[in-house]
């Protein structure tokens, strides 16, 4: 079964860091994998059509059967096992808070009441860190065999760093921060 990628905008415009996350996704998923809905009357869509399929209506309007909602606050974890019942994997495309304000579930897992809702744990990713976890499940991995590192600190200059209170999966022993989102902080700070 072809794996579909759903992002759900949910921010009022395509934010230049959101933006960032995307190509991101396109480039983990695959662009024919990646849908973008939820996007009308948002600023910004015009750079998303390279990156994915673009949808207005929101993905809750698309009565999609073999869904699965990745939410932090669901209570069952996503397996290999269970991936292989669903064609579409559907994320939140959200900002960060910190601290969380669950946003996933008051602003999508709600409204799909008969998409199944799953965790890739409880901590806070980015959208594209958790699409990569869920790649990494789809093939196979158990969530506990994916390293993780909790924060990411971000060198901006000799003395000044930000840190990014989310939770990333370790790629080679490095946290999976896009080389963009790391040049658009360092200019953001500087």
């Amino acid at each position: 079964m072809h794996k579909i990628y759903i992002i759900e905008h949910l921010e009022p415009e395509v934010f230049p860091w959101c933006l960032i996350e995307y190509k991101n996704i396109s480039k983990i998923a695959g662009k024919e994998n990646l849908w973008f809905c939820n996007l009308n009357g948002v600023k910004g869509v015009e750079n998303l059509s390279s990156l994915g399929k673009c949808i207005k209506e929101s993905v809750c309007k698309l009565a999609l059967k073999n869904a699965c909602v990745l939410d932090p606050d669901a209570e069952k974890t996503l397996s290999s096992e269970e991936s292989k019942k669903f064609q579409y994997f559907i994320f939140g495309g959200i900002l960060g808070d910190y601290p969380p304000k669950k946003r996933t579930k008051k602003e999508l897992s709600s409204f799909l009441p008969h998409a199944l809702k799953y965790n890739i744990g409880k901590e806070q990713m980015s959208t594209d860190n958790a699409v990569y976890v869920v790649k990494q499940i789809i093939k196979g991995k158990k969530l506990n065999e994916i390293p993780f590192q909790d924060k990411a600190e971000i060198k901006i200059n000799d003395v000044e760093s930000t840190i990014l209170p989310y939770k990333y999966a370790l790629i080679k022993g490095k946290p999976m921060i896009s080389k963009e989102l790391i040049t658009y902080l360092k200019k953001k700070e500087s």
